[in-house]
């Protein structure tokens, strides 16, 4: 259920990331990180102190040559994953909810063919096909609107990117991970506060909507994801992150009335087609699981 819980979660961010669109992008990205910094640090030294102080001191016994390739990965984990947010907060508020569905509906088959590529990992006949059939779908797209398909597939990518990363990030427990790379992600960034936009002045309604997106849309679903891992493996999990662009895609079609002509429902129905192909043996396996608790 808690996995569950943190993708449908992600799914609705379109709500009150809309509810303050008329604000710069980068302005919202920021508030999102320092409110989220703030609060994720708060949790992890008051109720999840014994493992925060338990993995720093795993990290402080760590050899000098893996501490440098820690901090290293998680930096540039931290670089991508804030990247990754703002190309999210861009497209969702300037170009559609859509072309963000889009991206995460891609992700994960990004995400295994960058990992084919720089680990080396296998890709099944059936997999290759998915993937190819994920390629025609954005070329068709591409002919309709070649810049919003570029920032879906944008967005999929430094998220992919991201994940990637992550694949051997395993020597510390991952809810101390992500605290590192958020708070580390806002370092990043803290430069660039001089530079938000004054116009539209930012409000308490502006703040608050702020904070529902870092406490709700980002440490909850951040958690309970976590959480999921720790019970689940991470093939079963992966599954429901596609709960995520299908909520967002029934929110761009019925509640925010986004266009949705003949060649969009093709490839989008092409990407939905590859993704069931790609994800065949996994779902295969659930289905398998299920029936025999029935």
């Amino acid at each position: 259920m808690a996995v569950i819980a943190a993708f449908v979660i992600y799914g609705f961010f379109s709500l009150p990331l809309k509810a303050i669109d008329e604000f710069p992008s980068l302005d919202i990205l920021l508030s999102r990180l320092l409110i989220a910094s703030v609060l994720i640090l708060i949790f992890s030294f008051i109720f999840r102190r014994k493992i925060t102080f338990e993995n720093i001191r795993i990290f402080k016994s760590l050899s000098k040559k893996e501490k440098q390739k820690l901090l290293i990965v998680n930096t540039v984990s931290s670089f991508t994953l804030a990247i990754n947010w703002y190309l999210f907060i861009y497209v969702m508020n300037r170009v559609s909810v859509n072309a963000t569905a889009l991206a995460y509906m891609l992700c994960p088959i990004i995400n295994t063919f960058l990992a084919y590529i720089f680990l080396r990992e296998r890709l099944t006949s059936v997999q290759w096909i998915a993937i190819v059939l994920s390629i025609t779908s954005c070329v068709l797209l591409a002919f309709g609107n070649y810049s919003e398909t570029l920032y879906a597939f944008s967005i999929g990518l430094f998220y992919a990117i991201y994940l990637v990363l992550q694949k051997n990030n395993n020597q510390l427990d991952r809810f101390f991970t992500l605290t590192f790379q958020i708070t580390v992600g806002t370092l990043i960034l803290l430069p660039l506060l001089p530079y938000q936009n004054p116009e539209p002045e930012k409000t308490a309604f502006f703040f608050g909507i702020a904070f529902v997106i870092a406490a709700f849309f980002t440490i909850v679903p951040m958690y309970l994801n976590v959480f999921a891992l720790n019970r689940l493996n991470s093939s079963t999990a992966g599954i429901f992150i596609y709960l995520n662009p299908i909520f967002s895609f029934l929110l761009a079609f019925f509640y925010f009335k986004e266009d949705m002509s003949s060649p969009k429902i093709i490839a989008y129905s092409i990407v939905f087609f590859s993704v069931i192909l790609f994800n065949s043996k996994i779902i295969l396996k659930l289905l398998t699981k299920l029936s025999r608790v029935n």
